[in-house]
């Protein structure tokens, strides 16, 4: 297994965006707050994303010009900058959001599989990352991913949006973790971790995804461990 990069999402106040200093993380436009402009050239790497995944949570609609304007300055000073994506099905307006507003693309399971070759082809003349991404509810769709990702060529950089409960399946390059401030909290339940604060559960949590890699794919039943439970 090659080693794979896991962004941390989306700091929501200080504790977190001093605690992931020199990790990957990817940034919001939706949870975007001034105060993390001080904190983004102390993470190691930044991914920037519009946040099209809290439309569906908020029913707000991400204005495209708007999230433009806000990357541009970052532009040249992180890994990539990911297009506004349409994740409910309506992939013309995907499209459209890729034209005029710029990033790489995203495949979703709600796109007609063959809209894919033309987002490889847009995929290589936006730097040569594409994301793969579900619409929620993300469980039991491992026949789409392994399909979209034996079609995905070589040469590009496959993002999984989200999918670390796919991270079995050989072809990702980076990932993001939704939920690693979360974590904190689930461990601070057990008995022997109770005594933790916050921040240092966080800490606990963060060395982990520091330290992460793919596991080996597996055939026989997996066994339980402390932290079995993977994102959303």
């Amino acid at each position: 297994m090659t080693d794979m990069r896991v962004y941390l999402a989306s700091p929501g106040n200080q504790v977190h965006a001093h605690l992931v200093q020199e990790h990957p993380v990817l940034m919001s436009f939706a949870a975007w707050k001034p105060f993390l402009a001080q904190y983004m050239p102390t993470w190691d790497r930044v991914l920037i994303d519009s946040g099209a995944f809290s439309e569906i949570n908020s029913g707000i609609a991400i204005d495209g010009a708007a999230y433009c304007d806000w990357y541009q300055p970052y532009e040249d000073r992180v890994d990539v900058v990911a297009g506004l994506d349409n994740i409910e099905g309506h992939w013309h307006k995907s499209l459209h959001n890729y034209e005029h507003y710029g990033g790489f693309p995203t495949f979703h399971d709600t796109d007609p599989p063959e809209l894919l070759p033309d987002l490889i082809d847009l995929a290589r003349e936006r730097g040569g990352w594409i994301g793969i991404g579900l619409k929620p509810p993300r469980e039991g769709k491992e026949d789409f991913v392994r399909r979209t990702l034996d079609r995905m060529p070589h040469d590009l950089h496959v993002h999984g949006w989200a999918l670390r409960r796919y991270r079995h399946l050989a072809r990702f390059d980076s990932m993001d973790s939704t939920n690693w401030w979360r974590d904190a909290m689930k461990i601070r339940t057990f008995p022997l971790m109770d005594h933790l604060s916050y921040g240092e559960a966080l800490e606990i949590i963060i060395k982990r995804y520091a330290r992460w890699q793919p596991p080996e794919p597996i055939q026989e039943e997996q066994q339980i461990s402390l932290f079995a439970q993977e994102d959303a």
